[in-house]
């Protein structure tokens, strides 16, 4: 018996090699021939969550949109049908809302990881580049699924910040007038903000997802020691210090996928709102453009940006200052300049001023999601947002003259 279904699963194989001979070398170039670093630690999982989080928020995304309607008189009351009448709707719905601030948990600290161990550098620019297109297409998406449940934070929200776009000279207030569709946030708004959430930039997202890991394949992993394992091979041509991604890391990232589902389902299940982080208490209220909310703000993964613009006093400065601030990120591989990758081997200059920077980034994430009203909060954010710039501005100079240790030969297992 054991036999026959052997010979039945070698022949559907066969089957399927014959009919598309691409697919199985695909398949191990990038799984059970794709070699690994194997001193992989915990900062290495969250390129998978990543990945997870994606597939949540297609996934959810598809069976809300079967309910949602996408129009100003509609929407709010067909998000409220969602959440009573829809069985399991307000699990799909928070699912989705939740997942959208795991995402950005996720990418951040991947983010943060990539500036930790060098990933950046020559020769994973691409990689780099890439990963921060996916981060700006996932802010354009985020802001537009954040629109499209037509509460007060998301009418208020969406008049804002499409109104920072009238600070450009001449164009501006035409070009605000242009993405609205109308005078102020209304129906024309709603149907193209629904229309790029649902098809056009999931469609570039996945692309990127696809790129960014097909890159990455081609010159491989970095690894917390910023080693290169393909110098060091045996007779077969296999790093010594590498193993295969599957079936190793696809079981260690299983792992860690339930190990973050278990949280997520405790977040899900006991706080889905996050105490007014995940979803503002004013968006449970009905969009009405002639009531203000008391504190308009946007959703915490936007607020340390936020938080630049609203310390500027000058609107066109504020407006270049926050998405200089993005624009800046895609320059790391170029402006970090250190010999070595790994800031384990780095001195105490690079580990403080990056320690300084993470703090600095969520302090101003905390002012940002603040009313704006102190003073001292405002001198204290253009301080963290000049702090911000000079750490990239400076990274040319610091991490040349900083002192390094000696790279080991092959990877190492401590953490």
């Amino acid at each position: 018996m054991a036999n026959k279904l052997t010979r039945a699963v070698a022949g559907v194989q066969e089957w399927f090699n014959y009919r598309t001979p691409g697919l199985l070398p695909a398949y191990r170039k990038h799984m059970s021939e794709y070699w690994a670093p194997k001193n992989f630690n915990l900062w290495y999982y969250f390129g998978s969550l990543a990945l997870l989080v994606l597939v949540n928020q297609i996934v959810t995304g598809i069976f809300l949109t079967m309910n949602f309607k996408p129009s100003a008189a509609e929407a709010f009351a067909s998000v409220e049908y969602i959440m009573r009448d829809v069985e399991w709707g307000w699990l799909i719905r928070y699912m989705h809302s939740t997942g959208a601030s795991a995402f950005f948990i996720v990418v951040y600290l991947h983010m943060f990881r990539g500036l930790l161990y060098g990933s950046a550098q020559k020769p994973r620019e691409l990689v780099w580049i890439l990963g921060m297109l996916i981060y700006l297409v996932l802010m354009a998406e985020a802001f537009m699924g954040y629109v499209l449940p037509w509460g007060q934070m998301s009418f208020w929200g969406a008049k804002v910040i499409i109104s920072l776009f009238g600070a450009i000279p001449m164009i501006g207030d035409t070009l605000v007038e242009w993405i609205m569709g109308d005078y102020l946030p209304a129906d024309a708004t709603l149907n193209r903000f629904f229309a790029l959430h649902v098809i056009a930039l999931p469609l570039v997202l996945l692309l990127l997802v696809v790129l960014h890991i097909a890159a990455l394949h081609e010159v491989g992993s970095n690894n917390p020691d910023g080693v290169d394992i393909k110098k060091t091979k045996d007779a077969r041509g296999r790093p010594l210090d590498g193993i295969a991604f599957h079936p190793y890391y696809t079981v260690k990232d299983i792992f860690g996928c339930l190990f973050f589902l278990t949280i997520c389902a405790f977040v899900l299940f006991f706080e889905p709102t996050f105490g007014g982080w995940f979803l503002e208490h004013d968006n449970f209220v009905a969009a009405n453009k002639l009531v203000t909310p008391e504190h308009i703000k946007p959703v915490w993964y936007y607020t340390p940006y936020y938080a630049m613009l609203r310390v500027v006093p000058d609107k066109l400065f504020g407006v270049l200052t926050m998405f200089g601030a993005i624009a800046i990120l895609f320059f790391v591989p170029w402006l970090d300049r250190s010999p070595v990758k790994s800031y384990r081997y780095r001195g105490w200059m690079s580990k403080v001023l990056l320690g300084l920077f993470a703090f600095s980034f969520v302090w101003l994430g905390k002012i940002g999601a603040g009313p704006g009203t102190d003073p001292v909060e405002t001198i204290v954010g253009r301080v963290l947002t000049l702090y911000y710039f000079a750490f990239f501005f400076t990274m040319p100079f610091w991490t040349a003259a900083d002192a390094t240790k000696q790279v080991p030969e092959r990877v190492t297992m401590h953490d």
